[in-house]
């Protein structure tokens, strides 16, 4: 089990490469120099499996006590661990996707996370958006969501959670004539 620590509303830990390289390319978080830095969707997915330790000020927090923090500090956390959980639970690899302006980038079961050249498989295949049932939107930021997916090659997904949890998961699309 890896230990974590609360840092700036991230998880860092403090590990060797070679010790979390496996999880790396599975998606999980990034490495940083000296250090590997997770999301907190991410660490509470990893905290969930038992794989992960957090503390705070030096004091282990229990998954509840994590779980309430995330829910404070993070807009719509719950929806988002939601299909976090769903999307890695059938097996994609799943990275945040804040610079695609996005919840989630999600790759193709088995794809390992490199940099560099790829080849068509091992580029992102969707980006998600986690919503709770009653999101409502205008016709253009849907318009813009699909365009951007559009721009990177990829598919736009709607990752909508109800009420009891469930996930249903629209792809949109633009359409020419």
């Amino acid at each position: 089990m890896f230990q974590g620590e609360l840092i700036e509303h991230r998880i860092t830990v403090f590990e060797k490469l070679d010790e979390i390289n496996d999880l790396l390319e599975s998606g999980y978080g990034k490495w940083l120099e000296d250090r590997w830095e997770l999301a907190l969707v991410e660490a509470m997915y990893l905290m969930s499996r038992e794989k992960l330790e957090i503390t705070k000020n030096k004091k282990k927090m229990t998954k509840e006590d994590f779980l309430k923090y995330c829910k404070k500090n993070e807009r719509n956390f719950h929806a988002r661990l939601i299909v976090y959980t769903d999307l890695r639970e059938r097996g994609f690899v799943v990275k945040t996707g804040f610079k695609f302006g996005c919840d989630f980038r999600v790759y193709d079961r088995g794809v390992k996370i490199k940099k560099g050249p790829k080849a068509a498989h091992e580029h992102t295949k969707w980006v998600v958006h986690a919503i709770p049932e009653e999101f409502t939107c205008s016709f253009p930021e849907l318009s813009r969501a699909v365009r951007l997916a559009q721009n990177i090659r990829t598919e736009m997904i709607w990752a909508v959670v109800d009420s009891e949890s469930d996930v249903t998961y629209y792809s949109i699309k633009r359409i020419t004539p």
